[in-house]
């Protein structure tokens, strides 16, 4: 049996192999420039699993990844277990490993959840920002569309590309490429904005720990949306010992905040080019 998304945008398919087991392939399409597998992947996978699990009940709140080795594209094995399922909430463990592997690469958990009616608040509001229509839409070079650029397309205000100075905030409208907004989709794009430090120091390698989402919109809500553009805002606020964090807010135009995240980046400066 296989289960597999109905967004053109990233089809990722599952197998199952056994109960809480699947397999799936990963594309190498989806490699980050460092080798490994992009993180947004890895944490939309991990929503795709939980929709194909049949004892977890409704849909995806909140996940916690921690990267504990980058995983390589192929074949990979899924596992899930539960650690609390009752009527309204599930607390669910997901690892992800090369097949066959006896170390877990990434280690996700996972808060599913049966939205109840409860009246709505909210203190947060939209940044200013100018119509994502009135912004130039990027030009991908052929061949040059992998990982977050094969799902989403970009257009950015301000905060890019990354450079050294004294303000880390960046905004962009961002949207589907190929199909409409879905949990899957919403969790991918939480690992779509560069690395804080690169905006301190110059000459930065990062690399992500962890990575904490908060999933506030309701899937019928993301069905509204359609393919339409949604709003990112990020922003770093300290570094140092080799740690960096980051935050970041996903607005829809009409200013409904879908989205938070939180994520700790390992940095590194490479020492100068010395002239020959």
């Amino acid at each position: 049996m296989s289960t597999t998304s109905a967004n053109p945008a990233f089809d990722i398919s599952l197998n199952a192999a056994a109960p809480g087991r699947w397999t799936t392939l990963a594309a190498p399409q989806w490699r980050n420039p460092g080798g490994g597998l992009w993180g947004g992947y890895a944490l939309a996978l991990c929503v795709r699993a939980l929709e194909a699990e049949p004892e977890a009940m409704g849909e995806a709140l909140s996940l916690t990844l921690t990267f504990a080795t980058a995983l390589p594209s192929g074949e990979l094995d899924v596992r899930t277990r539960r650690l609390r399922q009752g009527g309204s909430i599930g607390i669910w463990e997901v690892e992800l490993s090369p097949q066959g592997a006896g170390e877990v690469g990434v280690h996700g958990m996972v808060t599913v959840a049966r939205r109840p009616s409860t009246p709505p608040f909210a203190f947060a509001s939209l940044p200013a920002a100018p119509a994502p229509e009135s912004l130039p839409s990027p030009d991908q070079p052929a061949g040059t569309e992998h990982f977050g650029t094969a799902a989403f397309e970009r257009r950015t205000l301000d905060g890019f590309p990354p450079k050294p100075g004294g303000d880390s905030r960046s905004l962009a409208w961002v949207r589907p490429r190929l199909g409409a907004w879905d949990k899957a989709l919403l969790a991918m794009v939480t690992d779509n904005s560069a690395p804080r430090a690169m905006y301190a120091l110059d000459r930065v390698m990062a690399t992500t720990l962890s990575l904490t989402v908060y999933l506030h919109a309701q899937a019928e809500e993301l069905a509204e949306l359609g393919d339409d553009f949604i709003l990112i805002e990020c922003e770093g606020r300290v570094g140092g010992g080799g740690a960096s964090d980051e935050r970041s807010s996903y607005w829809s135009r009409d200013g409904r905040l879908l989205a938070t995240s939180e994520q700790l980046a390992w940095y590194r400066q490479r020492p100068p080019v010395v002239p020959e």
